[in-house]
């Protein structure tokens, strides 16, 4: 079986593509030049000359709440266009499966937690990632309409929880929160600095989740596609605080210094935790805990500075 995997260069492609599972499939990871998601006619010249069973669209442009603030026209724009491109060209060249890779920051930030599938749509958006989750959830809505046009199409899309671990970003201006609070507290020991800065008052609560776990989720679910509804929510069903968070790195890294509060800072939304029985009832649960999971990061990220 063909399947086609883009972003597979990214932090989600990559462990897709190095889990173990995938050895099971003749998985395809076009770069760029061999396939422009931005390039409609390129999309179908390719998926005529592979003709792949399956695409997981793990493509995207992604950054962490700096990078959102600071270009929202750009998340929006170069998500919007490749989700909408490969999604509506699969659809007319006839692939029947996807699993398109949604995101939380999709439900709404008023919602109640935990998440449930159906609150996609049902309140305002979080206006510090609004652009990137507009984008998503256009690529959502596609991927059902194009099923309700054609049921033999089993089009869905998964819902990751924020997600950390091997080829993360860590460069200050794209990290995500994990992979940026080690790069901080690892300077901090290094240069012996003895406070470190978080934004906000530290209470605001996030879930986080491996990312070799949800790359076993995608294969996981993948042969089981077409007895999957529409949205399927993937995380850890458990949340913490962003001081937590920071704690649990300086105990992994054996920072003893101290943490200021940032007050004129952004936080985003107050709680993001995913209702994730419609996945535990189907039989996949997480392998990696909080300590676990930071403990293999922090090893990957010292790998990268060398």
């Amino acid at each position: 079986m063909r399947v086609l995997l883009t972003g597979g260069t990214g932090m989600v492609g990559r462990n897709i593509k190095e889990h173990h599972n995938a050895s099971n499939y003749c998985v395809l990871t076009p770069s760029r030049k061999e396939l422009d998601l931005t390039n409609r006619e390129q999309i179908r010249s390719y998926l005529k000359t592979k003709s792949p069973e399956y695409i997981i669209h793990a493509a995207g442009l992604v950054g962490g709440i700096h990078a959102n603030i600071a270009n929202p026209s750009k998340f929006l724009i170069e998500n919007l266009e490749i989700g909408c491109n490969l999604i509506s060209e699969a659809g007319s060249m006839g692939v029947k499966n996807i699993i398109n890779l949604g995101s939380s920051c999709m439900y709404p930030r008023n919602a109640i937690n935990p998440l449930k599938e159906e609150y996609l749509l049902q309140g305002e958006l979080e206006p510090t990632n609004e652009g990137y989750a507009i984008a998503k959830i256009a690529s959502q809505r596609l991927c059902e309409y194009l099923k309700i046009e054609d049921p033999s199409r089993n089009y869905i899309t998964l819902m990751p929880c924020n997600l950390y671990g091997k080829y993360d970003h860590f460069e200050q201006e794209r990290s995500h929160l994990i992979a940026s609070i080690i790069a901080k507290i690892h300077d901090a020991k290094i240069n012996n600095k003895k406070v470190v800065e978080i934004w906000g008052n530290g209470k605001v609560k996030r879930e986080f989740m491996f990312v070799e776990d949800f790359a076993s989720a995608v294969w996981f679910l993948l042969p089981k596609i077409n007895e999957l509804s529409n949205i399927i929510n993937v995380g850890t069903g458990k949340d913490y605080t962003i001081l937590d968070y920071y704690q649990q790195v300086a105990e992994t890294i054996d920072f003893d210094g101290s943490f200021k509060f940032n007050l004129n800072k952004p936080t985003g939304m107050k709680q993001k935790l995913l209702d994730v029985k419609k996945i535990h009832d189907l039989g996949w649960f997480p392998r990696h805990n909080l300590e676990l999971g930071i403990k293999k990061t922090y090893s990957h990220y010292l790998e990268f500075l060398r």
